[in-house]
C-alpha cells in the first residue's frame, strides 16, 4: 500500500508537545529511511529539515547525493525515494533524558511503520542501537562499534539495516566507503519481495517481504 500525499516535510502531520521540532522529511513512499538522533546532534534547527545546517550534515548530504539517495543537497534537499527523520524530533535543551527519548518513540515508530521503507540507515551509535534493538534480532550479537559497522549490511525483521558512522567522526575515506556500500546495496535485491499474486484471484501482483 502506498501513502497518498504530496507533502515532503512532516507528511503525516506529527505534532509533538514541544516548542520547536524538526519533523521527518522526504518521500512518504521511500525505499530508504535515514534515521538520526536529534536536532542538537545532527542539525536542522534553522531549516526544520533533518541533517541540515552543520558542516557534518553537508558532508553527509554530499555522500547521499553521490550514492543516489538525494538528487540535490541543501536546506530543502531533493530526495530520491528517501526519507530523513530523528529518534527525538524535538529541539532539546541539552541532552534528552531517557524518559524524553521514550516519550518521542511513539512518533518515530509511527512514522517508520507508515513509511515502511525497505532499508533503514541509522546514523550514529544511539540510532543504530535503537534500530537494531527494536526492529531486528541482531542486537544481542552485534557490538555497537560504529567504525566497524559503517556501511555493513545487517538483516532485520523485514528490513535491511545499513549503519552509518556519525559524519562528525568521519575520516578520510569514510564518505567514499559509505557511497560504495549504498551503491552495492542498491545493485542487489534489497527489497527482497516475493510476488504472491499467483495465489489470489486477478492479475495484479501481491508483493510481500
Amino acid at each position: 500500500m502506498k501513502n497518498v500525499t504530496d507533502r515532503v516535510s512532516n507528511p503525516f502531520g506529527m505534532e509533538p508537545d514541544c516548542d520547536r521540532f524538526v519533523p521527518g522529511y522526504g518521500d512518504a513512499n521511500a525505499d530508504f529511511h535515514v534515521v538520526g538522533d536529534h536536532p542538537g546532534v545532527h542539525g536542522g534547527v534553522d531549516a526544520g529539515v533533518p541533517f541540515t545546517g552543520t558542516p557534518a550534515a553537508e558532508r553527509f548530504q554530499a555522500a547521499l547525493v553521490e550514492a543516489g539517495l538525494l538528487e540535490a543537497a541543501g536546506d530543502a534537499p531533493d530526495v530520491n525515494s528517501t526519507f530523513l527523520s530523528y529518534l527525538h524530533m524535538c529541539v532539546p535543551d541539552g541532552e534528552p533524558s531517557a524518559g524524553e527519548y521514550a516519550d518521542m518513540e511513539r512518533f518515530f515508530d509511527a512514522e517508520l511503520r507508515a513509511i515502511a521503507a525497505h532499508v533503514l540507515l541509522p546514523v550514529g551509535a544511539r540510532a543504530t542501537e535503537h534500530v537494531l534493538e527494536t526492529y531486528t534480532a541482531q542486537a544481542w550479537k552485534t557490538e555497537i562499534d560504529m567504525r566497524g559497522l559503517h556501511g555493513a549490511e545487517l538483516r532485520g525483521s523485514g528490513w535491511l539495516v545499513l549503519p552509518i558512522l556519525d559524519p562528525v567522526e568521519w575520516e578520510e575515506g569514510d564518505a567514499a566507503d559509505l557511497v560504495e556500500a549504498i551503491e552495492t546495496m542498491r545493485s542487489t535485491d534489497y527489497r527482497r519481495e516475493s510476488d504472491l499474486g499467483r495465489f489470489i484471484a486477478g492479475e495484479d501482483p501481491y508483493l510481500v517481504r
